[in-house]
């Protein structure tokens, strides 16, 4: 004998079934919030990259480069020089003196963090034009003296020849501007740069006799605006679609070492990885090589702002500070920038700190000669999303292990894990990576799936309720909620309604339809027709194959419970034709040989036990007694008799205001005498209709032939109500016919 395995019946673990659902849901909906979080990182909306930019800041407030004296310095125009000198701008006889004074003290190369885009207003010819001499001046020979000096321009344009001077040029979102002259030569390995970086349509450049005799000329725009305005990253190389110039921290760095050019890598290049997106990885320049961005900039590790970086302008000038300044000076990297808040160059840094701008360039300088890089490879984007994604499944899987605090415990130790990680591969090798974004992806997540799990409970709780409901009335649902003792075992007499429903010729319909269409059938038909019950307050007792078994009055009194079970009747009949009329069965458009559905509805009156029966353990609400049994053997006379709905003289009596027609006594399987049965036709509006009055006094002439046994007066009766009857009653009207010949023939016999 075969072994009685789960396999074999496996609806015999329906808590297991339940539990694999519950899984399917949490795991689905885990799956698709990760699938978003993925997603979302995927896109990089601003707001992704706010916090990342916000971690990485954090990591250098909390551990910044650590300040080392390198040989960048910054010539600050600060308020002490422009007390000194005057307001800016300064004359450019001032700058010419401020370059032979840094050249004279050794600078190795002397970057403006400026741009000289005007001709100097202050210059002797273009001071004579604005000034008015009077009527006793001769105007003439003052303004051919005044243009006989030399023009401030020239003066600046001859004091950088030959020197190390780099000048700088900012981008311009439009042509307003024009171009820099390129004084680098850039070469490249791997893809062009040009096709990488977004070329600038023009720039604010220096005038073109100061650019010819500088020995460089670099861009001194930053990155686009980060988050906070802070300054992170800044480029190393620009674009113009058809040039390439080296930022000003480059080009201070190539001119100080006397390099002609510069070399950029790129994907493609000997020895790179072709990720299939073009990018820059390095930029060389002289001894030093730069890692870069995918976008030629450099992430900037910053120092806090130090004093030692400076040298105010006042005190270049100052012979009694001539030793310190070429301390300062001599053999370094020199920007010329500002510091005085007027001047409006102060940038902000993720330290926190608010700098002037040409800091930004010294500390980028400074970190490239020291080889103090923040790192950012590009790998470091898939490896974050590696972890989001394990993260996440992590999560989903000790939810579904442990449950929901202990998969948060978990879900917390990995995170905090995963942030600790982060900051020590920041600590020892200078590594970017977020961890942050993994985190809370693992957090929504776990929100995501937590609710899930929990909707699907209360989910499997109302389907507790619902299927209940099906057997149940909603008033005593709320009941047993409220009285959870109302479950004990027992019962009580008291009048009840009891209904049973049938679907005639079942057998045939059932053979003619596959099982899991008979379910679907099934399920079409007696879930309208339990709503009708229960929208009149029935309780369904159970379903027997295609049969319902019903009563009213318990367990809440109900004084119209047989009219009650009388309307359900007909509700349910009429929702029977109305399935037909719809084809909802698909008997008719599948081409069955049977189109329609017929139901036979008995209804008893009487009193009867109700409560709770069975065991101690597992028990049902349900109703005993003759009462039942009567209703069950009515119910099964329908189809006999000729009528969908039959109803005993008790029913027929406790609800006097409907349509009743006497079907006559009716001998019941089980029962010693005939009862005496009805058809019912319909409601209180039916029995009021004149045409049922009309055939309800022929039908009494009928039954009363009937009663005395004259058949003559039988047969004319019938005929009268078979002239007057509806279609509906076609068929109880036959079987009268048949049975008044079963009557004529016993009297003919006798």
């Amino acid at each position: 004998m075969a072994s009685d395995t789960p396999a074999q019946h496996p609806r015999r673990h329906p808590q297991r079934r339940t539990q694999r659902r519950k899984t399917v849901f949490v795991v689905v909906a885990g799956m698709l919030s990760l699938a978003v979080m993925i997603g979302l990182r995927l896109a990089n909306p601003p707001f992704v990259e706010a916090v990342r930019e916000l971690t990485f800041d954090y990591y250098q407030r909390l551990w910044p480069r650590e300040y080392v004296p390198m040989p960048v310095r910054i010539v600050d125009i600060d308020d002490a020089a422009l007390a000194e000198y005057g307001q800016w701008p300064w004359p450019r006889t001032r700058i010419a003196a401020l370059v032979n004074r840094l050249s004279e003290l050794g600078a190795a190369s002397i970057s403006f963090d400026m741009v000289f885009s005007e001709p100097d207003r202050t210059s002797p010819g273009r001071f004579a034009e604005t000034l008015d001499y009077g009527a006793t001046l001769d105007a003439s020979r003052m303004k051919a003296l005044l243009s006989r000096l030399p023009d401030n321009d020239t003066v600046l344009a001859d004091a950088l020849v030959d020197k190390p001077v780099i000048l700088g040029f900012a981008t311009l979102a439009d042509r307003s501007g024009g171009m820099p002259l390129a004084k680098a030569g850039i070469a490249y390995g791997g893809t062009d740069p040009k096709s990488i970086l977004a070329p600038f349509p023009s720039a604010l450049i220096s005038l073109p006799e100061l650019q010819m005799t500088a020995a460089g000329t670099g861009g001194i725009s930053l990155s686009r605006a980060d988050t906070g305005g802070v300054v992170r990253r800044i480029p190393m190389l620009f674009s113009s679609g058809s040039q390439l110039y080296a930022s000003l921290s480059a080009e201070s760095l190539r001119i100080a070492q006397g390099a002609s050019g510069l070399l950029v890598r790129s994907t493609g290049a000997s020895g790179e990885a072709d990720t299939g997106k073009p990018a820059i990885t390095a930029m060389r320049v002289g001894a030093f090589t730069i890692p870069t961005t995918a976008a030629g900039e450099l992430w900037v590790h910053y120092s806090p702002d130090r004093r030692e970086r400076y040298i105010s302008v006042r005190d270049v000038f100052d012979p009694a500070k001539t030793p310190e300044a070429r301390t300062a000076v001599e053999g370094n990297i020199v920007f010329v920038g500002t510091s005085a808040v007027g001047l409006f160059d102060i940038r902000a840094t993720p330290l926190g700190e608010l700098v002037p701008g040409v800091s930004v360039h010294a500390q980028a300088v400074e970190q490239i000669i020291s080889g103090d890089f923040l790192s950012r490879p590009d790998w470091s984007e898939g490896l974050e999303i590696l972890i989001t994604l394990a993260l996440g499944l992590m999560v989903i899987v000790t939810l579904l292990l442990t449950g929901p605090v202990p998969s948060a415990l978990i879900g917390g130790v990995l995170a905090i894990s995963g942030v600790a990680i982060a900051i020590a591969t920041f600590r020892q090798n200078a590594l970017l990576i977020d961890p942050i974004y993994p985190s809370l992806s693992s957090l929504v997540v776990y929100g995501a799936a937590t609710l899930q799990q929990y909707i699907v409970s209360e989910r499997e709780k109302r389907f507790v309720r619902r299927a209940f409901g099906q057997y149940l009335a909603p008033e005593l649902l709320s009941q047993l909620e409220s009285q959870p003792d109302a479950m004990r075992l027992g019962g009580d007499m008291r009048p009840l309604s009891i209904m049973f429903m049938d679907v005639r010729g079942f057998t045939p319909i059932s053979e003619m339809l596959s099982p899991q269409d008979l379910v679907q059938f099934l399920n079409t038909l007696l879930s309208p027709l339990s709503d009708a019950i229960q929208h009149e307050a029935g309780t369904i007792d159970k379903y027997i194959g295609d049969s319902i078994m019903a009563f009213w009055n318990a367990p809440l009194e109900t004084p119209d419970h047989a009219a009650r079970a009388c309307r359900a009747a007909l509700r349910m009949r009429e929702i029977v034709k109305e399935l037909n009329a719809a084809d909802a069965f698909g008997f008719k458009a599948g081409g069955k040989p049977i189109q329609s559905v017929q139901i036979g509805v008995g209804l008893n009156s009487g009193p009867a036990c109700v409560g709770n029966m069975g065991s101690n353990r597992r028990f049902n609400y349900s109703v005993v007694g003759d009462a039942v049994n009567v209703a069950a053997r009515i119910e099964s006379s329908c189809k006999p008799v000729g009528s969908d709905l039959l109803v005993s003289q008790e029913t027929a009596r406790a609800a006097p205001g409907f349509a009743f027609l006497e079907a006559g006594e009716i001998p019941l399987k089980g029962k010693s005498a005939p009862v005496v049965l009805y058809a019912l036709l319909g409601a209180e509006d039916v029995a009021r209709s004149p045409a049922f009055l009309a055939l309800r006094a022929r039908h009494e002439k009928l039954v009363a032939a009937w009663r005395r046994k004259d058949v003559t007066a039988a047969h004319g009766a019938l005929d009268a109500c078979r002239a007057a009857a509806p279609p509906d009653l076609i068929a109880f009207y036959e079987r009268f016919g048949e049975r008044l010949a079963t009557m004529e023939e016993s009297l003919r016999t006798a």
